[in-house]
């Protein structure tokens, strides 16, 4: 009796530590170990080595219906046709000035600029040959538009959209005038980051490039329910003094 009593206390403890926690791999091309996640959770691959138990990437039971202020839509955001405000810094990184690029497929050294270039608009991944110089200030993301020692500076914002977008977690960036008043643009490492009070973000630096190489912030779980059409992208400051592929 004792001898059962020790195999079903082992069988018990095994089956609990099956279970991972949120954050912890549980996967991977040559991981061995648990790929349980916890309820809530799911395992989803980041890359070929690692895969990782993320809260809220269980297949849902509904879907949950959007804040009476995020409007659900399944069209993109706003079309290219923007006002010129700025004839660009140029192909030479002004001081103080980043690139900003994807680094994985299908994007990869894909820059972040405006569409049309230098004007309010879409915020779109391009060629390095007319990629934007940006940075951000007091939580804004700013591009310059204007020409190298031009006084005063001209400044684009980065506008976060409220309404969502394809699979309701999808945010547009376009570029405006005036200042963004929807949540606040920063670095993780050299990773581009927006967060919002009223949004818990699995993954601060994700984000989508969708139809058009439109760029939305992914405010869902990394490589999970990527909407039709689009790719999922980490973005990244580069501060070469040019741009290359």
């Amino acid at each position: 009796m004792l001898h059962i009593s020790a195999t079903l206390v082992a069988v018990l403890a095994g089956t609990a530590s099956a279970v991972l926690s949120d954050w912890q791999q549980c996967g991977g091309s040559s991981w061995t170990g648990e790929t349980a996640c916890a309820s809530g959770s799911g395992c989803v691959k980041v890359n070929e080595y690692y895969s990782q138990c993320q809260p809220g990437a269980a297949a849902p039971s509904a879907t949950a219906a959007p804040a009476p202020s995020e409007v659900l839509s399944d069209t993109p955001g706003p079309s290219a046709t923007g006002t010129p405000a700025g004839t660009g810094p140029g192909t030479t990184l002004q001081s103080g000035y980043y690139w900003i690029r994807a680094v994985e497929a299908p994007n990869f050294h894909k820059y972040l600029q405006s569409k049309p270039l230098y004007a309010t608009g879409p915020a779109i991944l391009g060629d390095y040959t007319t990629a934007g110089q940006f940075q951000v200030v007091d939580g804004q993301l700013v591009q310059l538009v204007s020409a190298p020692g031009a006084s005063p500076v001209t400044l684009l914002y980065g506008i976060v959209s409220v309404e969502r977008y394809f699979n309701n977690l999808s945010l547009s960036v376009t570029w405006s005038a005036t200042k963004n008043t929807y949540g606040t643009f920063g670095w993780q490492g050299d990773g581009l980051t927006w967060s919002e009070p009223s949004i818990q973000r699995p993954n601060a630096i994700a984000w989508y490039v969708c139809s058009g190489q439109t760029v939305y912030i992914n405010i869902g779980n990394y490589l999970y329910g990527t909407p039709s059409g689009c790719a999922d992208e980490t973005i990244h400051y580069y501060n070469d003094k040019t741009a290359n592929n």
